[in-house]
This record gives structure tokens, sequence and C-alpha cells, in this order.
């Protein structure tokens, strides 16, 4: 696992493998590029001419550009890094996320490296935050269950170069940004864990593992407590698997709290579609259909963790979706938590279920908002890629508060409507409601889904991360193959945003 200081010494004497360095595009001209602060050291070395060497050896600054000097006489570093930062700013601070990339990039291109020194600008705490974030992010690899190779494994130790001045500032952020990515990373784990490893047991195991670690409390619903309390939907749901289901309830409570809120997250450790069977090519990553679980589960854990005056209860439905001779078969009718019947036209259409069951369960405890998180539909992945999450709400100022705050945290995010004529495809002569409707505009049938069962009275917006969750291609920026730990930032940062004493922060319940 890498790890992270902050350090005042000087590039030059600074006793690392690698020194980085930003360089961006000269927005004004297509001439050399622009060394980011930083850099002042390394160009005297040569000579003035460093920009000219780097913009010579065919780099722009670009975004995802790297480049690899051997490091001037007088530093004792072995080689120098440019990496890319893209568009130099009119201003003297870089945005956020273009050092999120950058020092992921850099992490990446020193993976088999002992020790490497970030001088990129970061004389703010914003700025360091990032460039820690970027740096750890870009380091993870998941290799539990590989054989010790001879890659070399991700880079050892990160170095924040800084100022005197600065030190408070950067080693605050540093502290930020270094525990928001170890949670990331945590979740990471989970995603990629093979679900032979991560069963619903194994996962709430898990929980209450790390929940005693940092002092939260953690409460276990097994199969028996979910049938005595009439959790339809994840009983339903599980009931196919040899693997029982779980409920998990993780609470961080804050004694200076004035807000509460509550995080439901999708856990379906394995989704084969059940009886409604998926075809040939889409179940080979359906581990990852707990992705929306370990998001909830490790943004609780930041907000202990940084400490944050929030009250958060993390709510993780944990259930095995496959087919057998005691599954829930298309035509079977659910009753779920709170009474409400469904019809399961297809068992592929799990998520919703086990959502359901919980939001009505979360409503009861009186939060001030409700926010769901899941892999919900593939409809979501055609209608905005791979790399944006969709979010819904029948609340338009709570779903664009949902929006923003994932902009802030260096997450893509998009507000998608509910339209209510597709509310009509979900009726059903059997049951109060169908689980499925419309084949067009999936994602948004499925949202309306939810909406039926999000208590009244409670801001709730529902977060599809089905595109984002999984990265199948390969790594870029602090971005890897496999899980991404995609919404756990945006949590964090609503919840940042309720622990703060400004009332017009967070929407107050309509």
């Amino acid at each position: 696992m890498t790890t992270l200081a902050v350090t005042t010494s000087t590039a030059a004497s600074a006793r690392v493998n690698c020194i980085v360095i930003g360089v961006a595009k000269n927005a004004k001209t297509a001439e050399k590029p622009v060394l980011a602060p930083g850099a002042d050291a390394l160009n005297e070395a040569f000579e003035g001419r460093l920009a000219e060497i780097i913009h010579v050896l065919g780099m722009s600054g670009s975004p995802g550009e790297t480049l690899k000097l051997p490091a001037p006489s007088g530093f004792s570093a072995d080689f120098v890094l440019a990496v890319g930062l893209g568009d130099a700013p009119d201003a003297s601070e870089y945005a956020p996320e273009a050092l999120r990339r950058a020092a992921g990039e850099a992490a990446r291109a020193l993976a088999g490296t002992e020790r490497a020194a970030l001088v990129l600008p970061v004389s703010t705490a914003e700025a360091a935050e990032a460039v820690a974030l970027g740096g750890l992010l870009g380091s993870y690899a998941y290799t539990a269950h590989r054989a010790p190779g001879d890659d070399g494994g991700p880079v050892g130790a990160l170095q924040i170069v800084t100022t005197a001045e600065a030190c408070d500032d950067v080693t605050a952020g540093v502290r930020r940004g270094t525990v928001i990515a170890q949670e990331v990373n945590r979740a990471r784990d989970l995603v990629n864990m093979p679900a032979n490893h991560l069963t619903p047991e194994t996962f709430a195991a898990a929980v209450q593992t790390v929940g005693a670690e940092h002092g939260l409390d953690v409460d276990v619903l097994d199969e028996k407590a979910l049938a005595e309390n009439s959790y339809g939907g994840i009983l339903g749901v599980g009931q196919g698997s040899a693997r029982p289901p779980r409920l998990v309830r993780i609470t961080h409570t804050h004694p200076e709290a004035h807000t509460t809120l509550a995080f439901v997250g999708k856990g379906i450790t394995y989704d084969s579609g059940g009886i409604s069977l998926k075809p040939v090519g889409f179940n080979e990553i359906m581990k990852r259909d707990m992705s929306g679980a370990a998001a909830v589960f490790t943004a609780v854990v930041v907000a202990s963790r940084l400490e944050l005056p929030v009250n958060i209860t993390g709510w993780l439905p944990l259930a095995e979706n496959m087919p057998s001779g005691s599954a829930t078969r298309p035509g079977d009718v659910l009753r779920m938590y709170g009474g409400r019947t469904v019809e399961v036209r297809n068992t592929d259409a799990e998520g919703r279920l086990v959502l359901a069951d919980v939001l009505v369960r979360a409503g009861e405890d009186g939060p001030d908002a409700i926010v769901d998180v899941a892999t919900l539909t593939a409809a979501m992945k055609m209608a905005l890629g791979h790399r944006t999450f969709g979010v819904m709400s029948d609340d338009e100022s709570f779903r664009d508060h949902v929006v923003d705050a994932a902009g802030r945290a260096g997450e893509q995010a998009w507000p998608m409507p509910l339209p209510v004529e597709l509310r009509e495809g979900m009726k059903t002569p059997v049951a109060d409601i169908a689980n499925t409707g419309e084949r067009m505009g999936g994602g948004l049938v499925a949202g309306l889904f939810l909406k039926e069962f999000a208590p009244a009275g409670i801001p709730w917006a529902h977060i599809d991360i089905a595109g984002p969750a999984f990265h199948e291609g390969a790594p870029y920026g602090y971005t890897p193959h496999g899980g991404t730990g995609s919404a756990v930032r945006t949590l964090v940062r609503l919840a940042e945003d309720a622990a703060t004493d400004a009332p017009h922060q967070f929407p107050t319940p309509r």
C-alpha cells in the first residue's frame, strides 16, 4: 500500500527516486508548454530550458501525458517525471480535478518505484487534498488473489513537497484526501472481490470489523430476522441462493450534529439475473452489483474518521440473486416491508426490490434526507455512458443539490427526470405495482418504482451508478481497471454539506 507524507524539503534535496512536476498547455500559443509552480529549481538546473526540452520531446501538457527525463546534476533523484495538467489557468490556481488526474497519472507511471516527490502546485488545502487523493487512488491495485510477481507493485511512498508557510494548510488537505482515498480504495477492494469470497455473510462481517475499529454502531439482520420483520423484497431476491441475505445498518453519530442522513446502497454480491437469467457476456462482472453498498459503507466510515458533525445511517441490503428450485419466479408476488405487494415480472430487476424494503424502513427513523445508490439499470449506462451517473428525485432542488455535490467532489453526474406517464406501465391487476414497466426509459422506470417506496415528506434522491461503478477499459487518470469506488466522494460531500451550520447548504424537508 502506498504511503503519503508532506515535506518542506527542497526538490533538490529530496531523497527519492523520482521528482514529479506539472506541465500545462500554453492556451495562447502552440509553442512550448508552461511549467506549473514548483518546477523552478529544476528549470534552473536545466539552465532555464526545461519547458523547451519537454516541448522538443513531444509533450504538450495535455491531460494524460507523461514524460521521463534524467534528473539534473545536484539532485538526489534518479529521474524527473513530467505530467500533463491540461490548459494553464488564467488565475494562479489549477482546478482540483486537473490536479487529481495528474497525480493519478503520475502514480500509475511510477509503479515499481520505491519513493517519489510530487512537486505540484499545492499552496492550499484544497489543492493538497486533490493531489493526495489523486496520488493514492492512482496507485491502487487489487492483488488479493495474485501470486507475488515481478511487476514491482504500486509506488511505495509519495511525498508532497510544499513550503513552510503553506505546510499547515497542505497537511490538513493531505489528511482529508488520504482518508477519503483509503476508503474509496476499500470500496474498490470490495467491488473487485470475487463473489465466492464476498457473500452477504462475509460482507456483513467485514462491516462489523471495520465498524468496531472506528467506533461505529453496526446491526445485522440474518435471514430469520428478515423474515420476522417482513422484509419481502430482500428475502425474495435472496431465496434462490445457498448464501442467505443480510441487512446491515451502520451508524455514525456526532454530539454536535443537527442533521441526520440515511444512505441506502444496493448490495447484490452476485447477480445472475435469477430465473430471468442474464445472457452470455453479461454475467462476468456481476460481482460488481454491490457497488452501491460499498459506497454507502465506506462513506459512513469517512464521516466517522473525519469526525463530521452529522448523523448518518448507512443501510446495506445484501443478497445473492441466483436461479434455483427455490428462486423467485417471474409472476410471483412479494409482500414488501411496510405491506405493499409487488409482482415480479423480471427477476433481473432485483436491485429495486431490496432498495424498496429499506427505503420504507429508513424513513421510519425520520432522517432529514435519504439517498440511495445502486448499479441499477443498463439503461442508465446507455443514456449517460461509462463515466457519468444519473440522479433522480421527485424534489428537483434536492436532485440538483446532489448533482452539484458530485461536481464539487470531482464525480460526473447528470440530473434525470421522472416522467409520470411511465408509471402507467407498472400497473398490474395482481399486485400494488410491478417491478418493471416500459422498456424504453428503463432507468427512469426504476427511479419511479423507488419513488413509490420513498417516504413522503423526506427529501429523497436516487443515484444510478451502473456506468461508472466498474471500469472495463484501460486505466486513466486515477481510475483503475475494475471497481472505481463511484459515488463515495459524492456521499461524503453531501455529509459535509449537512454538517455545515449554513441552512441554505442543505434542503429543508418538503
